[in-house]
């Protein structure tokens, strides 16, 4: 430990994507600004080991899957080979440039980057660890200390692989059993798929990805369902025992696995397990603090950000609410300014969800699930992309486009996708809630034809009881 110590106004904990843009909001808001990251580079975990990386090797597969379907319009391609060793380093290039990127943003701003792990000492103060600087003291704080993977539970070895070490891409095993039914695990589960390996999945639950509306999940896995081995859902994995050296050259893995009372062993080459986040929240010194923490580590906040003791705030990840990178920056933003003049509220109608299976889910604002449970009466639009010219041409009408709304007024409250592109679709619907758009501004909005876009406008004038492409309910006469 350092012996220096620095004064600051602002010091962020955590250069994620919450983190690092609260930092340059700051900077660019006048502010004396200091962020504090434990990691050699910054990015957080989004960009060091979650949402780009694999993105990165999604794309990779679905390219290949791309032109494995070209066959049924006569184009084929002879021996389509993925090289992992280029693979990872074309990967690990991309992260690379977009840390070094954050890191020329802080520096042009003028934020200074400390190396460290940080906990408070008072709410004032800070120790730090593992670098050239002992301490810091500010005026005020910002907690974007994010996430970490789910311990593993009792029963299982150390030596299966976590979501970060499959991002590594250490070989391509000839099985591959995934421990969670979630979008980390499918969308892992698809990339080793689409490498060559045969993947099975297994979920506690009785259904795979819980939080999003049942009839989007299941046009996804009618079709993954063909690609994967088996999807044994409503089941628990009792035991992992490594067999003779584990994974790479050793004898892999025999699980038990119990599923309506009956228990099986199975064997795989290697296993993944993925079961979910917690909140990086328990070695922050936080105790030193009045800062209040939920019975599961999430940091409690109100509208502003800001925590029990007024001058720390908390973002991202490691706060109440989604653990989404796209939600942690908004929250920077907004505690950012709340900071430097007092007045912004994360008050946000909808934060839009998205899972980037083959094909992709996507869900923002209200869902129809979420309105069935809390007794919210919606008329619901649904477009199929089967009716869809540009779907037809891209050979693509595997999903659907439902838009859900208030019945008396036509306010969109919620839209849900499944289909291509639903990750860059979804963007429109998050737009039409946050401004509080009616079915009646999305329908005379002109969509460009043919698109995907157009399957939006068309779930408006189902819900409008205007549909032109599909035939209307039938008439009681």
């Amino acid at each position: 430990m350092g012996s220096l110590r620095e004064e600051t106004e602002v010091v962020v904990i955590g250069s994620g994507p919450g983190g690092y843009v609260a930092a340059l909001r700051l900077a660019d808001l006048g502010k004396n600004v200091l962020l504090v990251e434990s990691r050699e580079r910054p990015g957080g975990t989004c960009l060091l080991e979650g949402c780009i990386p694999s993105k990165a090797l999604i794309h990779t597969v679905e390219i290949r899957e791309t032109a494995r379907r070209a066959a049924e319009f006569g184009l084929t391609f002879d021996n389509v080979q993925i090289d992992t060793d280029k693979l990872r380093e074309w990967t690990a290039g991309i992260v690379q440039g977009l840390s070094d990127g954050i890191r020329g943003l802080l520096k042009r701003r003028g934020v200074t980057v400390l190396r460290g792990h940080a906990r408070f000492t008072s709410s004032t103060s800070l120790a730090l660890e593992g670098g050239e600087v002992s301490g810091v003291d500010f005026k005020q704080a910002i907690i974007a200390t994010g996430s970490s993977l789910n311990r593993l539970p009792a029963g299982i070895v150390q030596s299966v692989w976590s979501s970060a070490d499959a991002l590594k891409l250490p070989y391509v095993p000839e099985s591959l059993l995934v421990v969670g039914g979630g979008y980390i695990g499918l969308e892992m589960g698809l990339v080793y798929q689409g490498l060559g390996s045969k993947v099975s999945v297994v979920e506690f639950f009785p259904r795979l990805l819980m939080g999003a509306d049942f009839d989007l999940v299941d046009v996804m896995v009618g079709q993954v369902s063909e690609r994967l081995e088996e999807i044994m859902v409503d089941s628990k994995v009792l035991s992992i025992v490594e067999v003779a050296g584990g994974g790479k050259d050793g004898g892999g893995y025999d699980v038990e696995i119990e599923h309506a009372g009956a228990k099986t062993r199975k064997h795989y080459a290697q296993v993944l397990v993925a079961i979910g986040r917690r909140p990086n929240s328990d070695d922050i010194g936080l105790q030193n603090t009045r800062v209040k923490t939920d019975d599961k580590g999430f940091i409690l906040t109100g509208p502003d950000c800001r925590t029990d003791e007024p001058n720390i705030f908390a973002i991202g990840d490691v706060a109440t609410g989604p653990m989404l990178a796209h939600k942690a920056s908004r929250e920077g933003k907004v505690a950012a300014e709340v900071i430097a003049h007092g007045t912004a509220a994360f008050d946000n109608r909808a934060i839009p969800a998205v899972v980037f299976t083959d094909p992709e889910v996507a869900w923002t604002g209200l869902t129809e699930s979420e309105a069935e449970q809390q007794g919210i009466k919606v008329n619901i639009g649904r477009f199929p992309l089967s009716a869809l010219g540009r779907a037809r041409t891209l050979g693509r009408t595997d999903g659907l486009v439902k838009v859900i709304a208030e019945p008396e007024t036509g306010l969109i409250l919620g839209v849900g996708m499944v289909g291509p592109m639903a990750s860059e679709l979804i963007a429109e619907g998050t737009l039409a809630v946050e401004m509080g758009a009616t079915l009646e501004d999305i329908m005379v909005t002109i969509h460009p034809h043919p698109t995907l876009s157009e399957a939006f406008m068309e779930a408006a004038e189902v819900a409008a009881g205007e549909a032109v492409h599909i035939n209307p309910p039938r008439k009681v006469r």
